[in-house]
């Protein structure tokens, strides 16, 4: 079986597994205690925080440890915003972070106050200028600015550098979310805060780290905890504490060489599956991406049979695409970026990935499409040849009560059926079909003129130009 689903969870370390091991052994005892176990057990605490914040680029005082990355973030978010309640109650996030952000962004504003999206380009990245101009632009002061090193979806890596300059010049605290790139290397910038997940990197899950700057106005949420600062209540989860540093020491100094290896298995992917895959949307930003990740999206396939058919093919991959998740919406990332959701693959390559395996992906992907298409009644060919004889300018699809991809399918299927100039219009009740649609005229080279309500659903306007 291949693994290739790292972004998700990587594989246990073996670092890890043997830090953790020997955690069990010597650090089950109480840190806050002062007998003999006790003392032993807050020697492993102190030795992992100061080993993490090395990692990080923060002070060991810094930095304390929590349940999860998700907690983390959901605590140095809400610690930050009543950290500065006085300053201002706006909050700028990006499009396409963490849900973990967005929800506490929704809960924030659930509670009377602001919040601004900023937007990203088809690549997935924010413009260098996008968070200076949302801070000129804000409507009350700013206490808090979020933005992810780099995308968890399509690899894309953020101009955080450039965002921390401008958060600074306006005196507003960044919190940097570095789940994805923390084991590749530290953040760039002068960021506020960051936090990071033990389970991306091949340490324990259970674990996650954040880091407030010194000089960071930062209130603790929830009832007062004496342990971590006040940040993070609760007894340590030690062993699995002691783990993920450690685990982190080592893929740091793994990871200069497993970057340019996998950097080149990611590039072969990249250049190979539009040409064995017809109709093929390789996406997010081809040069600024983390080493280990690609993300393409096929037209005409619906994404959760495709996963189904690459794990019966003994291949585990992922997907950001709506029939993978349980809203059953389609991927905010992919939405905001405005590329295709339906049919989208996202491989994540774990340390140590052999190029055979890769190779026996490539070999074996066009044959699951072929199938899974052929499966869905998809066209055969994506482009339908100009007619020369009359046909009728209009033409109404009613897809109503189906899931994408087949309204897509639907619309690919008539559209030779009106001439060059001619509208197809797509009924549809599938909210993916908003992002999906648009995506295909891009893809195909025809004119998306819009969306309208209709009695149900919503009606897609599609003219041929090809």
């Amino acid at each position: 079986m291949s693994y290739f689903d790292a972004a998700s969870s990587a594989p246990l370390h073996p670092v890890a597994r043997q830090a953790l091991l020997a955690a069990l052994d010597e650090g089950w005892a109480d840190p806050a205690r002062l007998y003999r176990e006790g003392r032993r057990a807050r020697l492993l605490l102190d030795a992992s925080r100061e080993a993490a914040a090395e990692a990080v680029g923060c002070r060991p005082d810094e930095l304390v440890f929590t349940p999860s990355g998700t907690r983390a973030l959901h605590d140095g978010i809400a610690g930050a915003l009543a950290g500065r309640r006085r300053a201002g109650r706006h909050l700028i996030v990006s499009a396409v972070e963490h849900s973990a952000v967005l929800h506490t962004a929704a809960t924030h504003e659930a509670g009377g106050g602001t919040v601004t999206e900023v937007g990203v380009d088809r690549t997935g990245r924010v413009a260098p200028d996008g968070y200076a101009r949302a801070l000129r632009e804000a409507p009350g002061p700013t206490a808090l600015a979020c933005l992810q090193s780099a995308n968890h979806e399509v690899g894309t890596v953020q101009p955080v550098a450039e965002t921390a300059a401008a958060c600074a010049e306006a005196g507003v605290p960044l919190l940097v979310d570095a789940a994805q790139s923390l084991g590749w290397g530290p953040v760039a910038g002068d960021w506020s805060l960051l936090t990071a997940s033990a389970h991306k990197w091949g340490g324990p899950s259970g674990v996650g780290l954040l880091a407030v700057r010194k000089g960071v106005r930062f209130a603790p949420q929830g009832p007062a905890d004496e342990r971590e600062s006040g940040r993070s209540p609760g007894f340590e989860n030690l062993p699995a504490v002691v783990a993920a540093a450690a685990s982190l020491r080592a893929v740091r100094a793994e990871a200069d060489a497993e970057a340019a290896r996998l950097r080149g298995l990611v590039d072969r992917i990249r250049a190979r599956v539009p040409e064995l895959v017809p109709d093929v949307e390789v996406v997010g930003d081809p040069e600024r991406r983390l080493p280990h990740l690609v993300t393409f999206s096929c037209l005409y396939v619906d994404g959760e049979t495709l996963l189904h058919e690459l794990d019966r093919a003994e291949f585990s991959v992922s997907s950001g695409s709506s029939c993978t998740s349980s809203t059953l919406t389609p991927s905010h990332v992919l939405r905001a970026m405005g590329v295709l959701s339906e049919g989208n693959i996202r491989v994540s390559l774990p340390l140590g990935t052999a190029g055979a395996d890769v190779d026996r992906f490539l070999e074996l992907l066009p044959g699951v499409v072929r199938e899974v298409r052929g499966r869905l009644g998809a066209p055969e060919t994506a482009t339908p040849p100009v007619r020369a004889e009359a046909a009728a300018p209009e033409l109404v699809v009613d897809s109503l009560g189906k899931r994408c991809p087949i309204p897509v399918i639907e619309l690919a299927k008539v559209i030779g059926e009106v001439p060059v100039g001619g509208v197809v219009t797509v009924l549809s009740d599938d909210a993916a079909a908003r992002l999906d649609i648009p995506a295909w005229c891009a893809m195909r080279d025809q004119e998306y003129e819009g969306e309208r309500p209709a009695e149900r659903g919503v009606a897609y306007r599609v003219r041929r130009r090809t």
